[in-house]
């Protein structure tokens, strides 16, 4: 079953950045924070692989959407090399990396949700989807802005490295109008490849 294959080799990529990236972080805390969404999602999506396996194209998102956090994790969302290389080519006013993240942030869970809305309940491909599928990311997102604002306020004095908002005061807000973003964008281009590889999965 190739989606078994794919999500060994994705298991397997997995340890190996993580590992590198537990070599000398910028922040050990933060590495910590950062890297823990890819140490939870990797076991829930071997251990369910045989009861709900996922799709490819949402398989594959989810490994490039772990990187992404992985990468974070390791330098720091402001400190990221790809973001000051951004920055210089596209003139940023700041490193744009944590944007990226939370782009990812949304298009992933909404792949996600529409996976197991599609498999799971009677919703079908529609308006209604595509509604929920854009809600349920952006709710995540705001959680997770108040996850990041409580861990803040435990960590104290490495808050300002992990909530990454170098200065800017509407961090909080652009950051979730980005995973906003990210669902729409997934669904708009990605949602018949993932209707048929879920009908594959069914057949």
């Amino acid at each position: 079953m190739i989606e078994r294959r794919d999500e060994s080799v994705i298991m397997c990529l997995w340890a190996v950045a993580l590992a590198v990236s537990a070599i000398q972080p910028a922040d050990v805390a933060t590495w910590v924070l950062e890297v823990a969404p890819v140490v939870i999602a990797a076991p829930l999506i071997w251990f369910t692989r045989d009861g709900f396996p996922l799709s490819r194209i949402l398989l594959w998102c989810a490994f490039g959407h772990g990187l992404i956090l992985i990468m974070g994790g390791h330098y720091t969302y402001a400190e990221v090399p790809v973001g000051f290389w951004l920055q210089d080519v596209f003139g940023f006013e700041r490193n744009p990396y944590d944007r990226i993240g939370h782009l990812a942030q949304g298009f992933v869970p909404a792949l996600l949700t529409r996976e197991i809305l599609i498999r799971r309940t009677p919703l079908a491909p529609g308006k209604m989807l595509f509604v929920l599928a854009c809600a349920v990311p952006l709710a995540f997102s705001a959680l997770y802005e108040l996850i990041e604002w409580w861990a803040a306020l435990i960590m104290d004095q490495g808050a300002a490295q992990f909530l990454g908002t170098q200065g800017d005061e509407w961090d909080t807000q652009a950051d979730m109008f980005m995973a906003l973003i990210g669902a729409a964008v997934a669904q708009l281009t990605l949602a018949r490849v993932q209707d048929r590889q879920i009908a594959k999965l069914r057949a």
